[in-house]
């Protein structure tokens, strides 16, 4: 009876195959992303698949038909008190703006899209009217309605939807048109100036960028040069102040790490700031915060997404939005205006002459620095 035992084991263990199948049970898992803002033109949604296959996983990874489905009919669904306004049937596209830099293929992705009109905004920055078009489906968004997605892959084989509102109300007093930016009090003394968000309306994430923009000569011909500094980031509450700190031995800095770097530069002119700020929905806070690195040894994370899946297939991702300010503070407006400066007189002096950035060629074209006469010593020629 033993060695009848024994052989039958023997032959169990020889009946076994040692090859190991790392891929199994195989699920489709949907990826998608997409963030709405009625303040913008064009409305991106990026839908891709979670792959798997034989080999080495990042060369796979460099294969872009290994990231797609097969086919993806995807809308976009306005909705007002439970009633269907309009649908946008999105189209796809290739945009080429994908960090080279990853294991994934680059600089090309495949997104799908549709177009309205952006909103319009108050000089305070506050949400203004939507603009119409004799063409419906171009006329803005609407921040007071419902969007929902839908998208259907593989000719039904599964559905993915989710549904966002649309983030509005913010206002920040960067739109002020005297609001001057304060760096330096005297030579190699600094100081900072507030980014304010007055109101972050039904935001509970702010984030506040300012893109420095420069001029930058060689032999007379100019290229443009723009350096982004990220002033800050914060959780907030819906229709609350938040005040981020733009420092300025930090403006003095990023200009000096992150000029062009030519020995053949002869001059350099700040022309101004780009001021953006975003605001984010409860939505995708959660998802931000959920996908921030762990601070468990235990490596325990959860999972957060908006979406849902049909037929037990999987989706990770997020459906959401984003309400983004812009405004542009030149350097002056006009001659006529030049006591309206992006940066003072004072901080124009520190860029040109000041230790940080005083050997990088900066002179000051500002009218005020320029009086006929009387120019400052840190006027350009």
């Amino acid at each position: 009876m033993k060695l009848i035992f024994a052989l039958a084991t023997l032959m169990l263990l020889f009946s076994c195959s040692e090859k190991i199948d790392l891929i199994g049970d195989f699920k489709e898992t949907a990826v998608v992303y997409g963030l709405l803002d009625h303040s913008d033109s064009m409305h991106y949604v990026k839908i891709t698949r979670a792959f798997i296959g034989p080999g080495n996983a990042l060369e796979l990874a460099q294969i872009e038909d290994s990231s797609y489905f097969d086919a993806v009919d995807a809308t976009i669904e306005e909705i007002q008190g439970g009633n269907v306004l309009r649908t946008w049937t999105l189209k796809d596209t290739l945009i080429e703006n994908k960090d080279t830099n990853g294991v994934f293929y680059a600089p090309f992705q495949k997104v799908y899209y549709f177009k309205t009109l952006p909103t319009t905004t108050s000089s305070s920055g506050a949400f203004g009217t939507v603009q119409t078009s004799p063409n419906e489906m171009m006329s803005s968004l609407n921040p007071d309605n419902q969007y929902r997605l839908k998208a259907v892959i593989n000719s039904g084989e599964f559905e993915v939807t989710g549904t966002t509102n649309l983030v509005n109300g913010m206002t920040t007093t960067a739109t002020s048109q005297n609001f001057t930016f304060k760096f330096a009090s005297n030579p190699g003394e600094y100081k900072a100036t507030s980014v304010t968000i007055s109101n972050s309306g039904n935001a509970y994430v702010v984030n506040a960028q300012l893109g420095i923009r420069i001029a930058e000569y060689i032999a007379g011909e100019s290229s443009l040069k723009t350096i982004n500094w990220q002033v800050g980031e914060s959780n907030v509450s819906p229709n609350s102040p938040k005040t981020f700190s733009a420092n300025g031995v930090t403006f003095y800095n990023l200009v000096n790490n992150n000029v062009t770097e030519d020995a053949l530069i002869d001059e350099r002119n700040f022309l101004g700031f780009e001021v953006t700020i975003t605001g984010g929905s409860e939505d995708l806070n959660n998802y931000i915060t959920v996908n921030q690195p762990s601070s468990s040894l235990a490596q325990n994370k959860p999972t957060y997404t908006n979406l849902e899946v049909t037929n037990d297939y999987r989706v990770i991702g997020i459906f959401s939005s984003i309400q983004t300010i812009k405004t542009y503070r030149p350097f002056y407006i006009s001659p006529q205006q030049a006591f309206i400066r992006a940066i003072d007189k004072k901080s124009t002096q520190e860029l040109c002459e000041g230790p940080i950035t005083g050997l990088l060629q900066f002179c000051s074209k500002h009218p005020a620095d320029n009086v006929l006469g009387n120019e400052e010593s840190f006027a350009c020629n």
